[in-house]
This record gives structure tokens, C-alpha cells and sequence, in this order.
């Protein structure tokens, strides 16, 4: 059974170093499927999870100079209100309802990383690689909170969907945005373990198991990423996180039909 959560963890980090996030929109799957765990517990590992690995998946970005400081404080503190807010919304609904928002999000994510990019925005100006973080604020601090919120709600560091809102709205450099959104990541998934602090026991070997070989794929594939094809990696990885949801939607329905 070592190899299911250390072969997941791999995934997970890699995932996680190369596009600044995905790895809870997999975790918390492979926890309830695989590993056994109710969503409650699912979704305090994940977090745990996720937000060591993306710090740890900072680090190359740091020293590439490669993360907009003001605005990834200013996203993740936003976040970091509005998390508390979606716990409470987690703990008003039936784990079926959570699982099936989850798969629309799914869904919603990956029908999106299929698709061509459309032209960047400009609300941010982005001149010799510096970033007017005061043109995009208000649209910084929007996406933080609804990001935040999700966060808390669904268990999800939500970095599948911070990169697209940095590069797609903030109109930040892709470089720029996925070392941003592991900034965002680690903020958002600290508040959102708070928030869901005693709804669940930590289960500390299963955790351990994720998270090594996590934060060793996320270090490598941070040092790999300037070589990778980010837009062949993303279609792979849309049509996993399709994949995932199928298999989510299935659980879900058989729960409901037995």
C-alpha cells in the first residue's frame, strides 16, 4: 500500500512545481478514494499537504526571481479572511453536495485548460519584468477572495485556478504567475487548515506519506520547469483532472444509489 500514497505524492508535487499548484484538485480525491479518509480528514491532509509542498516549490522561483510579492501577500491575505467563511459553508453541507461541487469545479477547470489561451490582460503593466501591483488591486483583491473562499469550502489550495486569474486577469507573465500562485497557495492552505482546525484528526503517517515524496518531486520539477512545455503539461494535466472528476461523479452516484 506504500506505493499508492508515495506514487500520488510524486504526481501531486510535481504538479504542484510546474504549474504553481493542482495538487489539492488530486488530493483530496486520492485521500476519500484511495486512502480511506473521510472528507473532513481528506481535506485537513490535503492542506497540510499542499501548502509544505508549494513552499518548498517557492524556493527555485525565489532565487529566479520569479514571484510578484505585493500582489501574492495582497491575494493570500484576502484569501486567508474569506477561507474561515467557506469552512463554515463545508460544515452546513452533506459531504455528497461538497463532492459535487467539487467535480462542477473539476470540470470547469479542466474544459478551461483545454482551451487556447486567449490574449493576456493588462490590468497589471508589466514593463522590463516589473509588475504595477497598484493598477490590478482591485481585481487582486476579488480573486483572492473568491479563491480564499474555495479554498476553505472545498479543501483546494487553488492554484489551478490562481494561475489563470494572475495571467488571464492580472495580466502577469506566466514565470511570474506560477511562482505568485505557490506564494498564494501556501497562505491560502495554512488558513484554510485554521479554519478547518477540529473537524478532523490529522492522520500523521498517511500525511507523512503524501507529503515526502511530494516535496521532493515539487524541489525537482522547480528546477525543471524552465525546460518543460507548460502548455502540453497543462492539456495532461486537464485531462486527468477530467478524469478525476469522472471518478469522483461515479462515487458520489454510488453512495446515492445504495
Amino acid at each position: 500500500m506504500i506505493a499508492v500514497p508515495v506514487g500520488l505524492g510524486l504526481v501531486i508535487g510535481a504538479l504542484v512545481g510546474l504549474l504553481g499548484g493542482g495538487g489539492s484538485i488530486l488530493a483530496v480525491p486520492a485521500l476519500v478514494l484511495l486512502a480511506g479518509q473521510d472528507l473532513q480528514q481528506a481535506v485537513a491532509t490535503s492542506l497540510v499537504m499542499v501548502g509544505i509542498t508549494a513552499l518548498v516549490a517557492l524556493l527555485p522561483r525565489l532565487r529566479a526571481g520569479q514571484v510578484g510579492w505585493r500582489i501574492g501577500l495582497l491575494f493570500g491575505a484576502a484569501g486567508a479572511a474569506t477561507a474561515f467563511a467557506g469552512a463554515a459553508a463545508n460544515r452546513l453541507l452533506p459531504d455528497a453536495v461538497t463532492l459535487a461541487l467539487f467535480v462542477a469545479l473539476m470540470v470547469a477547470a479542466g474544459v478551461r485548460m483545454l482551451q487556447e489561451e486567449p490574449a493576456i490582460g493588462t490590468a497589471c503593466s508589466v514593463d522590463g519584468g516589473r509588475v504595477n501591483w497598484h493598477r490590478c488591486l482591485p481585481r487582486t483583491l476579488a480573486g483572492g477572495l473568491a479563491i480564499g473562499f474555495l479554498t476553505g469550502l472545498l479543501g483546494v489550495g487553488g492554484g489551478f485556478l490562481i494561475v489563470p486569474v494572475l495571467v488571464l486577469a492580472l495580466g502577469l507573465p506566466m514565470s511570474t504567475a506560477v511562482g505568485t500562485s505557490l506564494l498564494v497557495v501556501a497562505i491560502n492552505s495554512a488558513a484554510g487548515f485554521l479554519a478547518h482546525a477540529g473537524d478532523a484528526a490529522l492522520d500523521v503517517p498517511t500525511t507523512v506519506a503524501f507529503t515526502a515524496p511530494a516535496v521532493v518531486a515539487a524541489l525537482a520539477a522547480g528546477r525543471l520547469a524552465a525546460r518543460v512545455d507548460t502548455d502540453r503539461l497543462r492539456r495532461w494535466f486537464a485531462w486527468l483532472v477530467l478524469a478525476v472528476a469522472g471518478a469522483i461523479a461515479a462515487h458520489v452516484l454510488a453512495g446515492a444509489l445504495a
